[in-house]
């Protein structure tokens, strides 16, 4: 597959590597760096930080719940809606710090937290994020193993794109300006994949746990809001709240990878290499990780995913240390950047989109 150069304002449009001997021999440079992280005591647990986030989350979880019956009918509940929409996205990055075992000291009750946290809050399947998410983890931004670049509405690379037909064509040819808009509907479809999952034949690990959760979830939220609110306030408070979560979650992953190199299925890499090269830090230190979660330190989560969010930014020195000590690229951009490479190139792919008003025979006349 052939290098496509990166424009030089937006920094990494597309890049695919193949084979072997593309990258520099640093095998040992996740080694070295592990072991500093490790001596430096940067892999412990950080209980009390979790603990305050879990107490500023029911704070805030406890204000928005006092504004929704203090407000009653009014369209100012939209506020309330978009309030939740922020707080559940919140809990999601707890949830995926569990689901990584970041946050408690044994597997198990990280698990278990992980469960309550994604499914009996957020409503969304532990299992079905934990399956998807690990296998990201394992091969970031690789063709055909990667899932979070496989086709859905976006395609993520050409040959996805050039398959597009009629309606889905017309959106992928601009699906950088409809990325964000798109994701107002990603929050309804992040519950409709899990529960997917759930209900899917096969076996599904917590299967009837999580669903009870899920289930117990949506109906202690839908409740008071159908029940306070005319019906037609009702369905705009759940849009609202959707529409932000959605955006949200959306606005704070897709930073991370997308415009990122794409490793071709065949490609030969070290884990340093593989993780590092693919991955994108969001500059902004402190407010950067409230804002995200800690996803803004995407690289040092990729090469430590059980690492607690409060020791990524010193772990970030280190990282950067090795990769400019073995020449390999540390891509850091501040969140604004970050989605103008993302607009650009999904752009780009979205180029090699059918156009659903070709006609083969009109296409014979023009090449005459």
């Amino acid at each position: 597959m052939a290098t496509i150069a990166p424009e030089a304002r937006l920094g990494p449009v597309r890049q695919t590597y193949a084979g072997t001997g593309t990258f520099p021999p640093v095998a040992r440079a996740y080694t070295e760096v592990a072991q500093v992280v490790r001596e430096t005591g940067l892999l412990a647990r950080a209980p009390w930080f979790y603990i305050g986030v879990g107490a500023l989350l029911a704070v805030g979880f406890g204000g928005a719940i006092t504004g929704f019956i203090l407000l009653g009918d009014s369209w100012f509940q939209l506020l309330i809606a978009a309030a939740f929409g922020i707080l559940f996205t919140q809990v999601s990055f707890l949830a995926h710090e569990s689901a990584h075992r970041a946050i408690l000291s044994s597997g198990p009750a990280n698990d278990r937290l992980g469960r309550i946290l994604a499914s009996g809050v957020v409503g969304i399947s532990l299992s079905w994020w934990t399956g998807k998410h690990n296998r990201h983890h394992a091969n970031p931004n690789r063709v055909g193993k990667d899932p979070d670049i496989e086709i859905d509405t976006i395609s993520f690379i050409e040959e996805d794109a050039a398959k597009a037909k009629g309606l889905h064509a017309v959106i992928t040819r601009h699906q950088g300006w409809l990325f964000f808009p798109l994701l107002t509907l990603e929050g309804l479809n992040l519950h409709f994949l899990g529960l997917k999952h759930l209900l899917s034949p096969g076996e599904v690990k917590g299967r009837w746990t999580e669903l009870g959760l899920v289930v117990l979830r949506f109906a202690l939220f839908f409740t008071p809001i159908f029940l306070f609110l005319p019906l037609g306030m009702a369905f705009a408070f759940i849009g609202v709240q959707l529409a932000v979560f959605g955006v949200y979650m959306g606005a704070s992953f897709a930073p991370n990878h997308k415009g990122m190199p794409i490793i071709a299925a065949d490609a030969k890499l070290d884990f340093f290499s593989k993780q590092v090269r693919t991955s994108r830090n969001i500059r902004g230190g402190w407010w950067a990780t409230i804002l995200m979660g800690g996803l803004n330190y995407q690289v040092e989560h990729h090469l430590f995913p059980s690492m607690s969010r409060p020791h990524l930014a010193k772990t970030r020195e280190i990282v950067k240390e090795q990769c400019e000590t073995r020449g390999v690229p540390y891509t850091e951009t501040s969140l604004i950047e970050s989605y103008a490479i993302v607009i650009a190139y999904l752009n780009r792919v979205g180029l090699s989109a059918r156009d659903p008003f070709d006609c083969p025979m009109i296409g014979q006349f023009r090449s005459v």
